[in-house]
């Protein structure tokens, strides 16, 4: 059975025993905001893939790294912080590519009216 990336499906008990750490670990990257697992009605943790790969990014800074359990909170608001940014690009490259493509303002942007020989153009702000 194949599963989301983000659907929650395993027990606490499974994901320590996937990563070779103790349970209480997970519950101390609970408490610290570092990881936020699914709860089923009975207050049972469900990790997602999603969760297991963050968790392993914290295991890595923690470990590997030496940075401690503050610095990894700030590490994972920074990373979240230029995904959005890169996001963002993206989106703003692909705004301008197109722009280009059609060498025109978007008819959003812009009003073209005629008045004797001239032409004019008005921007308006939305």
């Amino acid at each position: 059975m194949i599963h989301q990336y983000d659907e929650p499906v395993y027990l606490i008990s499974i994901v320590a025993k996937i990563l070779d750490i103790h349970p209480q670990t997970l519950r101390q990257y609970e408490r610290e905001n570092l990881v936020c697992p699914s709860r089923t009605n009975g207050r049972i943790r469900l990790y997602s893939q999603r969760d297991i790969d963050r968790i392993k990014l914290i295991l890595r800074l923690t470990r590997e790294l030496g940075v401690n359990l503050a610095g990894v909170d700030i590490i994972l608001r920074l990373k979240e912080n230029v995904d959005e940014m890169e996001t963002e690009i993206a989106e703003l490259r692909h705004k301008v590519s197109q722009a280009q493509n059609t060498h025109s303002v978007s008819p959003d942007k812009a009003l073209v009216t005629k008045k004797s020989i001239y032409e004019m153009i008005i921007f308006e702000d939305c």
